[in-house]
């Protein structure tokens, strides 16, 4: 079975966050960059599934020299080969057809994405895949296995789980619970040193016009001050959420 993971670049959760040019581009100085995590969780779900069937694993991301860090870090995960779409992707249409142009001319049985990225949450690349290849879509998975060339599916919906079996091809969108947080793997030095020698192909991408573009940026409010009030003083407390903040 060949296996196609797309994998993210995205600022850690933990890094500041700052616009330049009049809040119109993205200030990536002094923000550490790390692997999508819903990506991270379908590309450990990968490496079971090769070592459960002996599959091969690919990884690609769409981007500048400057993601190949992830892509070495995913091969010394478990993954086989990294290609990198030599590409700076300005939204999800571009580097969802630059993906797609890529899988149009090679042959992987299962696409695992992440169901969203967590820098911008728009959950579209994997649903804009599966409809420029015309193959099934399965998103927001917490489950899967696999039988030969059947796969048996789970994803929560509302009010339950919905149990789904199909064949490949497919495309799915990931999520926790296709394995767990404490199954994450970390790189150890066998995998690092191992992951120098295999191979990380940069492919150039296809024409294409982005279809949208991004204005302006804008930081959420600060919070404001906080008032302390004595856990006995109820009148004042009620006081203060009724004219102050006006929630009563």
């Amino acid at each position: 079975m060949n296996i196609l993971v797309c994998i993210s670049s995205v600022p850690d959760t933990t890094s500041k966050i700052n616009f330049t040019d009049n809040n119109t581009k993205f200030d990536s100085n002094g923000v550490q960059f790390v692997i999508n995590p819903y990506d991270e969780f379908g590309l450990t779900k990968a490496v079971f599934l090769k070592e459960e069937n002996q599959a091969s694993i690919t990884v690609l991301t769409v981007g500048d020299p400057s993601v190949e860090p992830i892509l070495r870090k995913a091969l010394a995960i478990g993954a086989d080969k990294a290609i990198r779409i030599n590409y700076s992707p300005t939204d999800s249409y571009s580097t969802a057809y630059q993906i797609a142009n890529h899988i149009n001319s090679s042959e992987y049985d299962l696409i695992i994405a992440g169901k969203e990225s967590s820098d911008y949450n728009n959950g579209a690349v994997p649903g804009m895949i599966a409809d420029m290849l015309e193959i099934p879509f399965i998103n927001a998975c917490n489950g899967l296995t696999l039988e030969g060339n059947n796969l048996k599916l789970t994803r929560e919906i509302d009010g339950g789980i919905e149990n789904i079996q199909t064949k490949t091809p497919i495309i799915i969108g990931g999520q926790k619970g296709l394995v767990e947080e404490s199954e994450l793997k970390i790189p150890n030095m066998r995998g690092i040193m191992t992951a120098r020698t295999k191979p990380l192909e940069v492919i150039e991408s296809s024409d294409h016009t982005s279809l949208t573009e991004s204005i302006s940026f804008e930081k959420p409010a600060a919070k404001g001050s906080c008032k302390m009030i004595d856990e006995n003083n109820i009148n004042e407390l009620v006081q203060e959420l009724h004219n102050v903040a006006k929630v009563i």
